[in-house]
């Protein structure tokens, strides 16, 4: 998996951030998280081809994670796209596009397939041969939710000296490959652990946009390989957190802690603050492994 930050801070873009959006690359997707003001620029700065991105997951309807949604499918119409785009979000972002799009009389010219949210519970809401998405169920001022994003587990791995000296024919190999007992060319049954190797771990990211400390979410990210969980304050400013339903740093240490998560990234952070780093000395106070998103960054894991 690799994963581009976008933007990472709360509220307004200014000259040098930007509101949240994220791309993540995994098992040939690019799946954009969020599109705040400025979404297609950054795209562009990072050279990330928008005709890539076929999936596009909304967390909620304030404007600095989706105001920038309506000019990059605009521009995508402009460069003459003609693959569909899936939008999930919650119900009521179909309005806002479609008159958008109705009142400018630019309807695209490819298929805009809007899977409209409600539920208040976490639910499958893509999935292929290779890869599983679920909602996260927050807790914020509007209805809002999380994404986790699974891979699969795949195959296993043949292992071919072991194979060739168990004189094994070669029809069998998709069979060992999908974890099958089978029979040699001698009549003797082979077990496959004897010859193959277990497939990679799979990875998995859990993205947790604005919420409030909400800890009913830890079964559902429970040992994500990373987690990125928002951090608007620092413990100076927590008698905020809850009148605007965000999460401190310290909070979203907590949080990963009890997840056991492998990695906590950091991010949607209040302008007020200058230094990022107090952000991770907070978060490090409950759970060592974590780094700041900032703009630009690439983590790859």
């Amino acid at each position: 998996m690799k994963l581009n930050i976008l933007g990472c801070y709360s509220a307004t873009p200014r000259t040098f951030t930007n509101p949240t959006s994220q791309v993540l690359e995994i098992n040939n997707h690019l799946f954009l998280i969020d599109c705040g003001e400025g979404t297609q620029v950054q795209l562009r700065r990072h050279k990330i081809k928008f005709n890539r991105i076929k999936h596009i997951f909304i967390s909620h309807l304030h404007g600095d994670h989706f105001f920038g949604l309506v000019g990059l499918i605009s521009t995508m119409r402009l460069l003459t796209r003609e693959t569909e785009l899936h939008i999930y979000a919650p119900k009521g972002l179909k309005e806002v596009i479609t008159l958008q799009m109705k009142l400018a009389n630019s309807w695209t010219n490819f298929d805009l397939i809007f899977h409209e949210l409600t539920s208040e519970f976490s639910e499958l809401i893509f999935e292929d041969k290779k890869v599983e998405v679920y909602t996260i169920p927050l807790n914020h001022r509007v209805y809002t939710n999380g994404f986790l994003f699974k891979e699969k587990p795949g195959e296993r791995k043949l292992d071919m000296n072991a194979v060739l000296n168990a004189n094994i024919d070669i029809a069998y190999y998709r069979k060992l490959k999908q974890g099958a007992d089978v029979i040699n060319n001698d009549g003797e049954i082979i077990n496959n652990e004897a010859v193959t190797f277990a497939p990679d771990k799979p990875k998995s990211y859990a993205f947790c946009s604005d919420t409030a400390y909400k800890e009913d979410i830890v079964p559902i990210i429970k040992n994500v390989d990373v987690l990125y969980h928002e951090s608007t304050f620092l413990e100076q400013h927590a008698h905020l957190a809850p009148k605007t339903k965000h999460s401190t740093a310290k909070e979203a240490g907590s949080i990963a802690k009890q997840a056991n998560v492998g990695k906590l990234l950091l991010g949607h952070y209040s302008t007020r603050y200058d230094d990022l780093n107090l952000f991770k000395t907070e978060a490090q106070t409950l759970f060592k492994n974590v780094e700041l998103a900032d703009d630009g960054k690439v983590f790859e894991f």
